[in-house]
């Protein structure tokens, strides 16, 4: 029987270390591990002597406890190594089988009809060709599961054979572009995908192959990331379930809301985004350099939508605000998609009941589209669409509830005449009231150089804004001033020279009429529509303070 030499403070447990005295262990255990038999001594001071002594009984007890451990530790080792090893040869020849699979598209086969996935229902039973984006990826044993996304909808390819176990099938990632040819076919009872099809695919081919790995999109793109890096990589989120819903019902919003002006009678017309006078105020304008001379991008069509109406009659237009606001605030955007109207001839009570009809319809209109109708119900199962007439308030009105139900001011005071209703105490107001509210008649000093005073109360003007639950203020309007000399007091108010002005007041020098208009803030009904927090997650690629990427 050897003996082996441990030393706590000199020795190793490594494999520099062999068991002499010149070459000691650091501990008993793994000197047992290392040598089952053998004799131990230890260096220890015995007796005023130090030196190596044998290994006392009870340290040899629990020496051999240990080693026990180690040895089925590294036996469990070996195991997985050899687990391992084997998975490896097994994938190695898996990949070797796999790239001697040649995909090639059997030419006996009837000739593949290009569609899009929103008309699969019309192609049941035959062979159709789909192109798009792998929206999900599953792979399991001799077949192959893949979610399709070509923007239209969303479907279900299955592979299977030597098309599922070909070298380029194990290799495919998320968001890889394809083209599918294969069979659709309705689902058996039991199962389930994406509108209740699938295609059993017989070839396809890679379009562009997606990054794996650090790259890949499942890494860049995750639910959890900072909401500044999603923004930074926005062009990637859009193809998200939930973005892309609400940029479907977007566009639907768009196209009810000009069917709308259409049944209305009121012509599109596309004014200027490059202007030298403002409409809201010169503290949120964007100044640029026009040839030399100082311009700005427009903060409203308005000016120009009122010069239409002697010409064309009531008229709206859907094009791009500008708003330089250094806000944060969740409703709130630097550019915003502005749908505007003017109309001629009417009256404050004309404009109110308008303005509901154009909402109502438009929601209308939206859920009825099929595409549009559903996602709304997906975004927001609980939306219930607003039924006229809307609640009517007058400014005095709210701000007595304000006051009686405890809504402070900005300043932490009760209300008085005058102060503006600030987005906290206005949302709080509608949220409880929970019906579409017309806020109508605010004060002078609060509102437009533009707008007129109320003939039976000159402190407040002839103005409205709409406000929703959940997320406040979607619509402001008023009637506008007609008579030139008021409109130059108006001017006047506000510190402004006229003299840019001059196609605007000769509106009122040939031929003047009553007429009034209102903007709806396209990200803001969404925000609505689709219950989202933010009018950000409206917008394709959000612009506000310090973000104007990518």
């Amino acid at each position: 029987m050897s003996k082996i030499y441990v030393n706590p403070t000199t020795g190793a447990d490594e494999a520099s270390a062999n068991g002499t005295e010149e070459a000691p262990y650091k501990s008993p255990a793994y000197a047992l591990y290392q040598h089952a038999d053998a004799e131990l001594y230890t260096y220890k001071e015995v007796d005023g002597k130090t030196g190596y002594f044998e290994i006392s009984a009870s340290a040899l007890k629990k020496a051999k406890k240990v080693s026990e451990f180690l040895k089925r530790k590294d036996e469990k080792k070996k195991q997985q190594d050899a687990a391992k090893s084997a998975r490896e040869a097994d994938e190695s020849a898996k990949l070797l089988a796999a790239m001697k699979i040649t995909i090639s598209e059997d030419k006996s086969l009837p000739a593949a009809k290009k569609i899009k996935i929103r008309d699969i229902a019309q192609h049941i039973g035959q062979r159709v060709e789909i192109q798009g984006w792998i929206h999900r990826l599953r792979l399991q044993k001799g077949r192959a599961f893949i979610i399709l996304r070509d923007g239209t909808g969303f479907l279900q390819c299955v592979l299977t054979g030597d098309l599922a176990n070909a070298y380029q099938t194990l290799t495919l990632t998320v968001e890889t572009s394809l083209y599918v040819f294969g069979t659709i076919s309705k689902l058996p009872e039991g199962k389930s995908a994406p509108g209740g099809v699938e295609l059993a695919a017989d070839y396809y081919t890679i379009v562009g192959l997606a990054p794996s790995g650090k790259e890949s999109f499942t890494n860049k793109i995750q639910e959890d990331l900072d909401p500044n890096l999603l923004l930074d990589r926005r062009h990637l989120a859009l193809r998200g379930e939930t973005l892309s819903a609400v940029m479907k019902v977007r566009a639907s919003v768009l196209g009810a809301v000009r069917r709308v002006y259409q049944e209305e009678g009121l012509t599109e017309v596309t004014p200027p985004c490059m202007v030298q006078t403002q409409v809201e105020g010169g503290s949120t304008l964007f100044k640029m350099d026009y040839y030399g001379q100082e311009a700005y991008l427009t903060q409203s069509s308005q000016l120009y939508l009122e010069t239409c109406l002697p010409a064309l009659g009531d008229v709206y237009c859907i094009q791009e605000s500008f708003r330089a606001e250094k806000s944060h605030t969740r409703r709130h955007l630097s550019e915003y998609t502005h749908i505007e109207a003017e109309m001629a001839f009417i009256s404050f009570e004309d404009l109110l009941d308008h303005i509901e009809k154009v909402i109502v319809k438009t929601v209308a209109y939206v859920l009825e589209d099929p595409v549009a109708g559903a996602l709304v119900k997906q975004l927001n199962p609980g939306f219930v669409p607003p039924k006229m007439p809307f609640k009517r308030l007058q400014y005095i009105e709210a701000l007595d509830w304000l006051n009686e139900n405890g809504v402070p001011n900005e300043e932490g005071n009760p209300f008085k005449f005058g102060d503006d209703i600030a987005e906290a105490a206005e949302r709080k107001m509608t949220d409880t009231i929970g019906v579409p509210i017309l806020l109508t008649r605010f004060p002078v000093e609060i509102k437009s150089f533009y707008m007129p005073k109320c003939s039976d109360d000159p402190r407040v003007t002839e103005s409205v804004d709409l406000l929703m639950p959940t997320v406040g203020e979607i619509t402001g309007g008023s009637m506008r001033i007609y008579d030139k000399d008021e409109l130059l007091a108006g001017f006047k108010r506000e510190g402004i020279d006229p003299a840019s002005y001059y196609w605007f007041t000769d509106q009122r020098v040939y031929g003047t009429c009553p007429h009034g208009g209102y903007g709806l803030g396209t990200e803001r009904i969404l925000a609505w529509l689709c219950n989202r927090f933010t009018v950000r997650d409206c917008s394709l690629y959000p612009r506000f303070t310090g973000r104007c990427t990518p």
